[in-house]
């Protein structure tokens, strides 16, 4: 029996590892990407692009807004890998990665540089459609599964399958369907002729109606699952339904205005940021999936880099401009490289403390003024001898850090040595 107990947790150990290592694959691969989708939007920044493209500065804000999705994913999948919610956010940004990159390599390859690299039609309508289609088809189930990873009850099984199956049937028929200017001016080179194009075309259009038919209970289940909620999970539901509701309702009016610019990738932008925002309050202020140690390490150490690097640039742009107007000379000393690192090293700790005392204050709340009254109490046990003063004390410290429903404290009486058991 000892030995069975033993594999098992090898096993799930190693199950887990692999998840880890999936999930983090998929989020690279997303950010890679992004990262060559950026390349190619700085390359090709300086040529303007024609009417029906979307231009380079939104494309650009989408880029940037991305990045959030598979980080938070990989996060989500790595630490909880049984539950679909993080897999469900790997997906979606894998999906609007390659929308994104569909677009910006047709664009680069057909007005910036025709001809360098094959096919660029074809991406731009095949990858950057299925990419759309596929973050379409997920986004249902984004909204169902929040955020427990498991559907209100069994009655909402019908409008996630009806949502799945229809994303899988329309992303397996785009690719040959005409689709004229969706993605990309002009017509799809693997779009088929005919009545058989014709048909496709109107048959991809039913698919997504339905498809965004099914978007609308999906909202109604946040609101629907915030009613009946309570506690915790009725906090972690408010922001991301708002969120969701927002989203939901940007996506559905892009389609009509026209043509693409800079206002629609911030209509874009704006919506999906805010989920991150609200995944991200329901994960640090109310604990969802238990990952928030982790994100609180990596917002204190993201932002202590991002701080410690403007003081060092700060400084060493400040001593070298003191240096150029005393003496008149371009060169920069290396007394601003010495001066400037030997201010790093004295406020890093500093720093620290102050950027993990605003996160907890902001996200941790609880923990912050549990922290804070322990601190308090240790004070005043320092300074106070009266033992009823410390038993009243120590059980007002109890009460307010660990909030149990009774406290009693028991001392036990000190026994003399005549008093003691005779040898």
């Amino acid at each position: 029996m000892e030995a069975a107990r033993e594999s098992n947790r090898e096993a799930g150990g190693v199950s887990t590892r692999a998840a880890a290592w999936l999930g983090w694959s998929v989020c690279a691969a997303s950010l890679s990407l992004l990262a060559l989708a950026l390349l190619l939007i700085f390359l090709g920044w300086s040529t303007p692009l024609p009417p029906g493209w979307y231009p380079w500065q939104g494309q650009a804000i989408v880029a940037a807004t991305l990045v959030g999705a598979p980080v938070l994913g990989g996060l989500i999948a790595s630490r909880r890998p049984k539950n679909p919610y993080g897999w469900l956010w790997l997906g979606l940004s894998l999906s609007l990665t390659l929308l994104l990159f569909g677009q910006v390599y047709a664009a680069y390859f057909l007005e910036v540089a025709p001809g360098s690299l094959p096919a660029p039609r074809t991406v731009g309508h095949v990858v950057a459609g299925e990419g759309w289609l596929a973050a379409f088809t997920l986004l249902p189930l984004l909204l169902l599964l929040f955020p427990t990873g498991r559907l209100p009850s069994r009655r909402w099984r019908f409008v996630a399958w009806a949502g799945a199956a229809t994303g899988a049937t329309a992303v397996a028929v785009f690719p040959f369907a005409p689709a004229e200017g969706v993605f990309v001016p002009g017509a799809n080179p693997l779009g088929a002729g005919g009545p058989v194009g014709e048909a496709l075309s109107v048959f991809a259009t039913v698919l997504y109606v339905i498809i965004l038919i099914v978007l609308v209970p999906s909202a109604l289940s946040l609101v629907l699952r915030y009613r009946c909620a309570g506690g915790v999970e009725r906090q972690q539901l408010k922001w991301f339904t708002f969120a969701a509701v927002l989203f939901v309702g940007t996506g559905v009016s892009q389609f009509f205005y026209e043509p693409p610019g800079v206002w629609d990738s911030l209509i874009e932008a704006v919506p999906l940021v805010g989920l991150y925002v609200a995944v991200g309050v329901a994960i640090l202020r109310y604990r969802l999936y238990d990952i928030d140690l982790l994100i609180n390490r990596t917002l204190v150490y993201g932002a202590l880099t991002a701080t410690l690097a403007l003081i060092y640039l700060g400084g060493v742009a400040t001593v070298q401009a003191i240096f150029r107007a005393l003496t008149g000379q371009e060169h920069q000393p290396q007394l601003a490289i010495v001066v400037s690192t030997l201010i790093i090293a004295a406020l890093f700790n500093p720093l620290r403390r102050r950027i993990q005392s605003f996160i907890d204050r902001r996200f941790y709340r609880h923990k912050y003024d549990a922290r804070k009254t322990l601190e308090a109490f240790s004070a005043r046990l320092r300074d106070d001898t009266d033992l009823q003063t410390l038993n009243d004390e120590l059980t007002r410290a109890v009460r307010e850090t660990m909030q149990p429903a009774h406290v009693s404290l028991w001392l036990r009486p000190d026994v003399s040595p005549k008093d003691g058991p005779a040898n």
